[in-house]
């Protein structure tokens, strides 16, 4: 679990598409340096999967389904990264709770100068996410927590966010240009609303009739309660 506060840039120093020492699992891996500041009580195994380290840098694998799902394939060496370790009991949680899990990608359809702030337009690869994003709730763009200020709904739909000057500072998002693509995480609390709600109306389905009939009797039935009293 992690905040979606990014703690420090990282940057790709080596990045092998067919990694077959017992670290890199056989598969795509990437060594990550410039990463001292969460290093410094990091341990194997822990949830920036770190397979291999030293004081500055580590190594990680990259599962097919992960290239399949995320941009970590497009990354190249001397590519930056953001970077932040798993939540602890001392955490103050700065932003949301963030799992790690990349729902989809978007791509960047534009940035525009806001003053001193930048506006970034965004297209989920997957529309069915859109449904997840409401304007002032929480998104995850590679790894960082940001506050959503727009959402279009629809076939052609698109979220915007604000990045301020200080955070164009602190992620690797501010750097990238229209045609790009992030990572994304919706936020996990919009996931399991839906599937409670879901759950509700299935279970009154199930009884018989239609859930807006079952919804308005109920409805009548507690009005005719109040009346009779």
């Amino acid at each position: 679990m992690f905040t979606g506060i990014v703690e420090v840039i990282g940057t790709v120093s080596k990045l092998e598409k067919q990694d077959d020492t017992s670290s890199g699992g056989g598969g795509t891996s990437l060594t990550i340096s410039n990463a001292e500041k969460i290093l410094q009580d990091a341990d194997m195994g822990d949830s920036i999967s770190i397979n291999e380290f030293d004081k500055s840098t580590f190594k990680v694998g990259v599962s097919p389904e992960t290239l399949r799902r995320t941009n970590l394939g497009s990354l190249a060496e001397k590519s930056n990264v953001n970077l932040e370790r798993a939540v602890s009991t001392s955490t103050r949680m700065g932003g949301h709770f963030v799992q790690g899990h990349v729902d989809t990608i978007a791509t960047i359809l534009s940035v525009t100068p806001d003053g001193n702030s930048l506006v970034f337009r965004l297209q989920p690869r997957d529309r069915s996410v859109l449904r997840y994003i409401v304007e002032k709730g929480y998104v995850t763009l590679d790894g960082a927590s940001l506050t959503v200020t727009k959402v279009h709904d629809g076939e052609n739909g698109w979220w915007e966010v604000m990045l301020i000057a200080y955070t164009q500072e602190k992620i690797v998002t501010a750097a990238k240009k229209k045609g790009e693509d992030v990572n994304v995480e919706v936020d996990m609390v919009g996931k399991y609303v839906e599937k409670s709600v879901a759950g509700y109306f299935d279970g009154m389905s199930a009884d018989g009739g239609g859930v807006l009939e079952k919804m308005i009797q109920r409805m009548v039935d507690e009005r005719l309660k109040t009346i009779e009293r």
